[in-house]
Formats: C-alpha cells, sequence, structure tokens
C-alpha cells in the first residue's frame, strides 16, 4: 500500500506538467504506466498537448478514459481544432465523455461542419438520443454555431429532457439574441411542465427579460427569487442587478445593491454602470471610491465604466488616475479601455493627450476610430477629424454608420460643399445611404453647408423617414429663413402620423423666430405640453425669448422669462440681449446685461453685445467702462476666420490679417466671380474648412 499510496498523492498534485513529470516517472518506476489507466490519465490531462500526444502513442491498447484526457490536454490548451482531428485517431470508441469534449472543440472554434459529423457518429452509437449529458452538449455545439434550429431537433430527440438539456436550449436562445424565443421557451417547456428550473437556467432568462427590457418580467423573476430563497446565488443577483440597469431602473437596482453583503467585482461594476448610465457620475465615482476602500480590485470591464463617468463630469484628474491604474493592471493597451481614455481624454478637452494614447494602440478598431473621429470634432478641429477618417480609410479599416455620422458631423463643422458631395458618393457606393439616422446627418450637413435643395432631395428620397428626419429638415428650412416652409413640414409630419419630440419643436421654434411667426410660434409652444406632453426645456424657452424679441415684443419677453420661475439660463437672456440691441432699446439692455453678467461674467460675447447698445446710444463713457471691464477681467475675443478655396488650394484669414498672397488671392477670386457670372466654370469657393477631392477616400 506503501507505494500505490505514493502514486496517489502525487496523482492528487499532478495539476501542472513538472507535478505530471514527477507522478509520470512514479508509474514508469513502479511498471503501472500501462496498467493503472486512472493515473496515467491525470499524467495526460496535466501534460502540454505535444508531450501527452507522445505519452498516448506510447500506449498500446489505450482505454477511452486515457483518449478523453489526451483531448482534454488540448482543450485546456484552447488547441480546438488540434483536439478535433484527433477524433478518427484515437484507436478508441467514442463513449458518453469523449462526445461533449469533442462537441465543446468544435462549438469553441467554431465549426458547424464538423460538429454535425460528430453529432451523426453519436446519433449512430444512440448516445445522442438516450444521453442527456452528450444531448446538452450536441444542443451547446449548435447554439454556440448559430444554428438554433439544429439546436431545438436535437432537444426533440430525447424522450424526456432534463433540466440541463432544457437550460441548454434557454441559453442558446439567448446567446443568439432571441431573446423572445428564450423566454417562450422557458415558460412553455420549464414553468408550464413543472420542472424546477437551475440558477443557470434562470440567470440565462433574466438576461433574455434585459435584452427585451421587459421589465415586468424581469420584476416577475425578482419575485420568484426571492420566494425560493434563491438571493444566496451571487451569480442570479448580479443577473438581476444587470437587468435593472438595463432597463434604467436606477433606483430598483440601488436598493438591491444596498441589500447585498458579499459583493463581487460584477456586482460593484454593474452599479457603477447604472449610474453613468442615469447620467450621475458623481455617484458613478463615489461608488467605484468605496468599491477600493472595501478592497475589491476593478477589472477591464469596471475601468471602461469609470472612465465613461469621468467623461460625462469632466473630470479628467480622476481621468488619469484611473489611466495610471490601467497601466499598472497591464490593460492599458486593451481595446476596450483605450478607446475610453481617448473618449474620456477628448471629451474634457485633452485631445492631444488622447492622440498620443490613440497613436500608441496596437490595435484600433471601429468604435475606436470614431471616438477619435467625434472627439476631435468636439474640440474644434473638424478638419483633423476629416483627415483621420483618411487614416482610416487608408489602413483598410472599414467605417460603419455610427463613424459615418460622425464623419458627417465633422464636415457639417467645417461647411465646405465639395466634401459634402464627395461623403455622399461614398455613402452611396458603400451601402450607407439607406440608413435612416445617416440620411438624417447627410441632410444637415448638406443644410449647413448652403445647399438646401440636396438637403430637400435627401429628405424626399428616403423612404422610411423617422422624428430624426424629420427634424432635421424642419431645421434646416429653418436655418435658411424659410419659417413658412418649416412649418408646413411640420404640420405634414403630424399628418403623417409621426410624433414629434422636443428636438422637433426646438427646430421649429427656431425656425419661426427667424422668420418672424409670432402667432405659429405660440401656437406650436402650447401644443407640445397641451397635446404632447413635451415639457419644455431651457432651450425651448430661449427660442420663445427669441421669437418675441425678434417680432420686437420685448414686454412679452420679459413676462416669458419671469414666468420661468428664476430658471431662465445665461443663453435665454443672452437672446434677449440681442433682441434690446436689435430694437435699440438700451435701458431695458441694461438691466437685461445686469442679470445676465450675474450669471455668466467671464463670457466676453455679453460685453460685446452690451458695448454695441451703447455705442449705438452714442453713450461713449459707457464703452468705455464696459470695455475696462473686459480688459479688467482679462478677456479676449476669439478671432473668426474664412477660407477660400482658390484652384484647389484653400487660403485661410483671420479678421485684420494681411499677407503677401492677398492681393493675388483677390485678383483670382474677381476674374473667377467675373467667370461666374457670365455663367462660365469658375474655380473657387468660399468655404470654412478644407476640402478634400472624391478620389482622397481611396
Amino acid at each position: 500500500m506503501g507505494p500505490r499510496q505514493k502514486l496517489l498523492e502525487a496523482a492528487a498534485a499532478a495539476s501542472t506538467p513538472l507535478a505530471a513529470a514527477h507522478l509520470h516517472a512514479h508509474l514508469l518506476r513502479s511498471g503501472l504506466l500501462h496498467s493503472s489507466h486512472h493515473l496515467t490519465a491525470h499524467v495526460l490531462e496535466s501534460y502540454t498537448p505535444r508531450l501527452a500526444r507522445d505519452l498516448f502513442d506510447e500506449i498500446p491498447c489505450p482505454t477511452p478514459r486515457l483518449a478523453n484526457a489526451l483531448l482534454r490536454a488540448h482543450l485546456r490548451a484552447w488547441q480546438w481544432r488540434a483536439a478535433i482531428l484527433l477524433g478518427p485517431r484515437l484507436r478508441v470508441r467514442p463513449d458518453g465523455f469523449t462526445f461533449p469534449l469533442l462537441l465543446r472543440a468544435c462549438a469553441m472554434l467554431p465549426s458547424l461542419a464538423h460538429g454535425r459529423a460528430v453529432h451523426a457518429v453519436a446519433v449512430r452509437s444512440c448516445a445522442a438520443s438516450e444521453d442527456a449529458f452528450v444531448a446538452a452538449a450536441v444542443v451547446q455545439m449548435y447554439a454556440r454555431c448559430g444554428d438554433m434550429v439544429g439546436a431545438l431537433n436535437a432537444h426533440s430527440a430525447l424522450e424526456k429532457p432534463d433540466v440541463v438539456l432544457l437550460t441548454s436550449v434557454v441559453t442558446g436562445y439567448e446567446q443568439n439574441g432571441l431573446a423572445m424565443e428564450a423566454m417562450e421557451f422557458f415558460a412553455k417547456n420549464v414553468v408550464a411542465q413543472g420542472v424546477v428550473p437551475t440558477p443557470v437556467t434562470l440567470v440565462s432568462v433574466i438576461s433574455a427579460a434585459a435584452q427585451l427590457e421587459d421589465a415586468r418580467n424581469g420584476q416577475a423573476l425578482h419575485a420568484y427569487l426571492v420566494r425560493n430563497n434563491l438571493g444566496y446565488n451571487l451569480a442570479l443577483v448580479n443577473a438581476l442587478l444587470g437587468f435593472y440597469v438595463k432597463v434604467g431602473d436606477i433606483q430598483a437596482a440601488r436598493r438591491l445593491f444596498e441589500g447585498i453583503s458579499d459583493r463581487d467585482v460584477v456586482t460593484w461594476s454593474s452599479m457603477i454602470k447604472g449610474c453613468v448610465q442615469s447620467g450621475d457620475a458623481r455617484e458613478a465615482l463615489r461608488v467605484y471610491r468605496e468599491m477600493v476602500q472595501v478592497g475589491i480590485q476593478p477589472n477591464s470591464v469596471t475601468l471602461v465604466s469609470v472612465l465613461q463617468a469621468c467623461a460625462i463630469a469632466g473630470d479628467v484628474e480622476e481621468g488619469r488616475s484611473i489611466h495610471h491604474k490601467s497601466v499598472d493592471m497591464g490593460c492599458e493597451l486593451e481595446v476596450g479601455v483605450a478607446t475610453a481614455l481617448v473618449d474620456m481624454y477628448m471629451k474634457c478637452s485633452c485631445h492631444e493627450e488622447a492622440m498620443r494614447l490613440f497613436h500608441r494602440m496596437p490595435k484600433k478598431d471601429v468604435v475606436a476610430w470614431a471616438a477619435v473621429i467625434s472627439g476631435l470634432t468636439q474640440n474644434g478641429l473638424p478638419d483633423e477629424s476629416i483627415q483621420v477618417f483618411k487614416w482610416m480609410l487608408l489602413d483598410d479599416h472599414a467605417p460603419d454608420a455610427v463613424t459615418m455620422v460622425k464623419v458627417l458631423t465633422a464636415c457639417s463643422e467645417s461647411g465646405v460643399a465639395r466634401q459634402a458631395i464627395c461623403l455622399h458618393g461614398y455613402l452611396v457606393r458603400s451601402g450607407f445611404d439607406n440608413k435612416v439616422f445617416v440620411a438624417a446627418a447627410l441632410l444637415d450637413l448638406y443644410s449647413k453647408c448652403g445647399n438646401l435643395d440636396s438637403a430637400i432631395s435627401v429628405f424626399e428620397s428616403t423612404t422610411e423617414k423617422d422624428v430624426v428626419l424629420w427634424s432635421s429638415m424642419i431645421a434646416g428650412y429653418g436655418a435658411h429663413g424659410l419659417g413658412q416652409e418649416a412649418v408646413a413640414l411640420y404640420q405634414r409630419m403630424i399628418a403623417s402620423s409621426v410624433k414629434p419630440n422636443s428636438v422637433t419643436f426646438l427646430s421649429v421654434l427656431s425656425a419661426c423666430s427667424h422668420s418672424g411667426l409670432v402667432q405659429e410660434g405660440r401656437q406650436i409652444f402650447d401644443t407640445m405640453t397641451q397635446v404632447y406632453g413635451v415639457m419644455p426645456n431651457l432651450e425651448h424657452q430661449t427660442a420663445m425669448v427669441d421669437l418675441f424679441g425678434r417680432a420686437g415684443e420685448l414686454q412679452e419677453a420679459i413676462r416669458f422669462i419671469h414666468e420661468m420661475d428664476g430658471r431662465a439660463a445665461a443663453h435665454t437672456w443672452c437672446a434677449l440681449l440681442a433682441a434690446c440691441r436689435e430694437q435699440n432699446s438700451t435701458e431695458m439692455g441694461e438691466a437685461v446685461a445686469h442679470n445676465l453678467l450675474k450669471l455668466d461674467p467671464d463670457h466676453i460675447g455679453y460685453y460685446n453685445l452690451l458695448t454695441n447698445i451703447y455705442a449705438f446710444d452714442e453713450k461713449w463713457e459707457s464703452v468705455k467702462e464696459t470695455r475696462d471691464m473686459v480688459r479688467g477681467r482679462g478677456l479676449h475675443k476669439v478671432p473668426g476666420y474664412s477660407a477660400v478655396e482658390v484652384n484647389n488650394v484653400v487660403h485661410r484669414f483671420t479678421a485684420g490679417e494681411r499677407s503677401h498672397q492677398d492681393q493675388e488671392i483677390i485678383s483670382t477670386l474677381l476674374c473667377d466671380l467675373s467667370r461666374k457670372l457670365r455663367g462660365e466654370d469658375c474655380s473657387f469657393q468660399v468655404e470654412t474648412g478644407l476640402a478634400f477631392e472624391d478620389s482622397a477616400l481611396y
């Protein structure tokens, strides 16, 4: 018993190749290598695939147990294809453990063709219809390969499926995005048949309810857990917490979170994500700090959510701290974490740090490219954003529809008409033009470039118009001073049974403001709350103040602001101040400026408006006092610029700039303008950014 006891002790410790080698040596010295197969199997499982194969080939008459150990060695090393190819060379008849191992390799590869071949062998041996363990593995293989019809057929082959097999079908539906089918199968084959679900079953069902954002069934599942005292199962509770986060019920998520005593990193990460999704970035950061204080180490998923919170809060210092943490954890350059870092730096106006990190990323997916394109535009660098899009194409990364929307937004910030035409052509060739949200961005681009006819053409050619597209076209009419057309389109939208949203009302109210349609604006503002239940925000109220002010109804604008009960923001008062300037109302302008500068004393544009009001009224002493205030605060006006494209070369000018090229450019412009007036082709275009040729997209 002594030598045999030593062998068993060595076998129990054989979890590494070195420990397995010691056991192998014991077996060789004792002569038990070819007879004690249960010990030899320990060696095979713990060896590397190459060593395991060499040892297996030395055994003259292997058993299924040894063959299965050889397969496990390959699966542990993630050598799925090699495991599949071993099947015909095992020199044994497969048993009830061999089939699940081969099927798992097929599922992980994934290879539906090999999986079907293994399934066929299992059917011939009757294992697929008599062994529930094999049947569950067949279902899981088909589900992992995306063939739920095959999975359902395999499930039906077993006369009395157990809960493991039923769970495999439910999980397969859920993982393939067929959440409704998962719920229906669970109701029909588990609940209706009186089968008691396992925690694994319930996790899949809760995940399916989260996919559907089905609050009612999710709450019913929560009640089931409480009634059956399953609240101790952390995996189940985490799934339920994830469900409440997904459906946006942050209060329920918080109550559930507070009741969990044994929280793991998944629990904390879900709560942080919920706070971020609800827009409460400060609370998300507080939860993260509490998590660190109790000794739970974050993972990469946690860091992504925390970085999103930093981006929302504009807390770049906390973001840099998380960046250092990601370096210490070794996950800084993982695509998900690096993309979240780039997005955080961009939203915190640190675009140079974002670009340095972006260039260091070894792998960039389409989300990372989109984050940079969007971030540069947000930082007032649309031309650089377009340049990054060119790099993306040259790097053979195909953009998705979301990326194209961000590119169109960057182009609209530049306002270059030729870029709009180039991008439109690219959208058509790439098949993006049939996406309604892409069409809305393209329409907005044409509108901002002054090409309203093309914007209308995009709108009318889009067959399925959603509220975003309608709102964009209404805004386009308004931006071009066509208020009547904007109101008419709004009425056409109502007639087509599309419900307006907050953005729609802002677009149509702004259009009314720019065209002096006071009566129409009043009526639309009233229907916003009374008919459609949209509560006006500060932007809507500012649009109404602007509407009254432009129409000269300054007292009505003041009355409207007073009805806001002190909630008027700086830009609301600014709209009224601009109206005072237009109406030459110096006295009211002074009172408005007093309120405005209390709210935002460091905005130089407000001082410029007030100065212009005083200058028109020839109050030069007041002009001097206002300018002294500006100098005293150290405020500086950011100069605007214009760009002129002449012969495919873009020339930029800031206010008051003079250069040696001015005379030549002006001469060229005058010559081309003369040709344009005669109906000839001309070579200049006035823009606010940089144009590129269509060929540059490739």
